[in-house]
């Protein structure tokens, strides 16, 4: 549905973003300025202890300088409570005493059908639990407490029983007033292929009710009580109420326990969730019967920035690990991640709770690898690297892995790190007793590295890594120009936002900036008065022009050459690093091909150096002029 013009507007006139916010968050009374409707608080959608998460009362808008998250009321509630858009917008107008605009017949009908279907599944929970009690779940309530879950543990999950009857459910539900199609598209029962009446899909089964980040029943699970049963765990079908890769269970329980910062660990099944919550791992959660989707990485992600995934012991375990390392790859970042556990034996969370109690589990928890160190076993297990092919096919593999990895900086952090792994692997020495030539050990008889570099070349200018590579210069050049221009912020939000400054005093900049993007006015603060008034940034052409397309072009630019002296210093970093192992020539060649790409990064504008198109020929005749006008010179008055 589409909502009349306006009405957003007086939604937000009417409601403060902190009033919407404070429910979910504390504030910090010495940072915030509640007079001004400035706001600052943890951030509720990553674990930190600072106050990072500010709220603008005056704009409506939140950012975050730790997690970036950012959005107004209705986003906020979105990313909080899993609701839709329209679902926000209804409980906000609800505070602000607002009535809704009529909806679209087709849409009004949608939703009331799936408050219906709601509906329909909470009344089957509340049969679920009635049949639990009755003398045919004796066998049921035995299972239930071998696997040490008491009767107020399962009231407290909701836990049920399906009778083994065919039409059990459905004749409750229909006397109760409820349509029998409405039974059927809520997943509850199903139709036989001959139009037969509908039939009960869990029988003989111990249920548990799904639920959706609201703690609203959308559809069950059941355990087969039956050995002999097809399938030992079934799920409810997709429904309109229930899509399995778009919610886990025990979400509700878990965003409420992420947000007082117990740890979010992803299980495999319902009773692992069980165990861990009982157990005090309240933070637990478990995709619904098939491998984790992205939209569910996504959710744990909104709970916490590194969930820990607790591996099952035994192959399958890991081949899921591994899968959802693949899944995962493309959509890490700075501060998003996954950690893994595993758990030994063979066990699962379950299984070791009960054996070894709930400390044997946060020892688990407590050794969780990167995911990197996942990446890695997978890449060696069972390989033999006893030649030059097979250790570049080594580095083949690894660097397609690696490729998928879409955000620069964090692709060089494994880079590193997959460095580090490949010398200690092939290093001169392994531990005794490891084998030899396989991808278990330090590799053996092979032939000796080249010669290290030569004194001369350790005390080379370039290998002297000097401190100070002009990055710092440029960047405030930079700053300075987004100082002079507060328009041009908002053009390059996306370049501040992965811009990791050289200089402590920079990063307060960058931060002073991001917060500007939505408020240039407020870009007067004594840090950047600072930079402004600093003789190297003061006469910048970016800061000296009145033209602001012109400080467009300079701005670009000087974030290319940012890029190519960044680029330089790995490159310089990553040789030093070699020196023992790589002859002069190869650390001539590799500090040669650095200087040349920081040459071409800082060699002026021309005809013949189109890299920029028509940017460049335009920031060629503007500087220009600016030489032939002399700029430099103060003017007397």
């Amino acid at each position: 549905m589409s909502l009349p013009p306006g009405f957003l507007d007086e939604l937000r006139t009417r409601l403060t973003l902190s009033s919407v916010v404070g429910r979910k968050v504390v504030w910090d009374l010495r940072k915030s300025n509640q007079a001004r409707g400035d706001w600052w608080a943890p951030c509720p959608f990553h674990q930190e202890k600072s106050p990072s998460f500010h709220v603008d009362d005056r704009k409506g808008f939140y950012y975050c300088f730790g997690c970036h998250a950012k959005g107004d009321a209705v986003t906020f509630l979105k990313e909080t409570e899993n609701l839709s858009f329209m679902e926000a917008v209804e409980v906000l107008a609800r505070e602000a005493g607002l009535t809704m605009p009529d909806r679209d017949p087709r849409a009004q009908e949608r939703a009331d059908r799936r408050s219906q279907l709601i509906a329909a599944a909470e009344e089957a929970a509340k049969w679920f639990r009635l049949q639990l009690r009755s003398a045919a779940a004796g066998p049921a309530r035995d299972y239930l407490a071998r696997r040490g879950l008491s009767p107020e543990a399962q009231d407290r999950w909701g836990l049920g029983y399906a009778p083994d009857a065919r039409q059990g459910l459905f004749q409750a539900l229909t006397a109760r007033g409820l349509a029998a199609d409405l039974v059927v598209e809520a997943g509850l029962c199903a139709r036989p292929e001959d139009g037969g009446a509908p039939y009960d899909r869990f029988r003989n089964r111990i249920i548990f009710p799904i639920r959706d980040g609201r703690g609203r029943v959308i559809s069950f699970g059941g355990r087969a009580m039956d050995a002999a049963a097809r399938a030992k765990y079934l799920n409810g079908p997709e429904t309109p109420i229930f899509d399995k890769g778009r919610t886990l269970y025990n979400l509700d329980r878990a965003r409420e326990a992420a947000g007082k910062g117990a740890p979010v660990i992803l299980a495999e099944g319902y009773m692992d969730v069980i165990a861990l919550a009982e157990a005090g791992f309240t933070g637990a959660v478990a995709p619904l019967g098939t491998a984790v989707t992205e939209d569910q990485l996504r959710l744990l992600w909104r709970l916490a920035p590194e969930p820990v995934v607790a591996l099952d012991g035994d192959a399958a375990g890991l081949r899921a690990g591994l899968r959802l390392v693949d899944l995962a790859l493309p959509l890490i970042e700075a501060g998003q991640s996954l950690r893994f556990a595993t758990l030994p034996g063979g066990q699962d969370p379950d299984e070791l709770i009960r054996a070894r109690g709930a400390a044997a589990m946060q020892q688990v928890l407590d050794q969780a690898r990167p995911m990197v160190a996942l990446l890695w076993a997978r890449a060696i297990e069972g390989r033999v690297f006893d030649s030059p092919e097979r250790r570049a096919a080594l580095d083949k593999d690894l660097r397609a892995q690696l490729a998928r990895i879409r955000d620069p900086g964090l692709r060089a952090h494994y880079e590193q790190e997959i460095r580090r792994l490949r010398a200690d692997l092939f290093g001169p020495t392994r531990p005794a007793g490891a084998p030899r030539g396989t991808g278990r050990g330090r590799m053996q008889g092979l032939p000796p590295p080249p010669a290290a570099a030569s004194a001369s070349a350790r005390a080379s200018a370039l290998a002297a890594a000097p401190g100070d590579d002009g990055s710092r210069l440029i960047e405030a050049a930079i700053f300075a120009a987004l100082v002079r221009h507060p328009g041009l912020i908002a053009d390059f939000l996306p370049d501040l936002e992965q811009m990791t400054p050289t200089d402590p005093d920079h990063a307060g900049i960058r931060a002073a900036l991001l917060a500007a993007a939505e408020a240039p006015d407020r870009l007067d603060t004594p840090v950047l008065a600072a930079l402004a008034a600093q003789a190297h940034v003061g006469i910048a052409p970016a800061v000296r022009s009145d033209d602001i397309d012109f400080a467009r072009l300079c701005i670009a630019a000087d974030l290319a050459r940012l890029t190519a002296h960044r680029g330089a210093r790995a490159e310089i970093e990553e040789a030093i690093r070699d020196l023992d192992e790589a002859p002069d020539e190869v650390l001539t060649r590799r500090l040669s091909q650095a200087a040349e790409a920081r040459h071409r990064a800082d060699r002026p504008p021309t005809e013949d150096s189109p890299d920029m198109g028509e940017d460049r020929a335009a920031l060629s005749a503007h500087l220009q002029k600016l030489i032939e006008d002399q700029i430099w010179v103060r003017k007397r008055r």
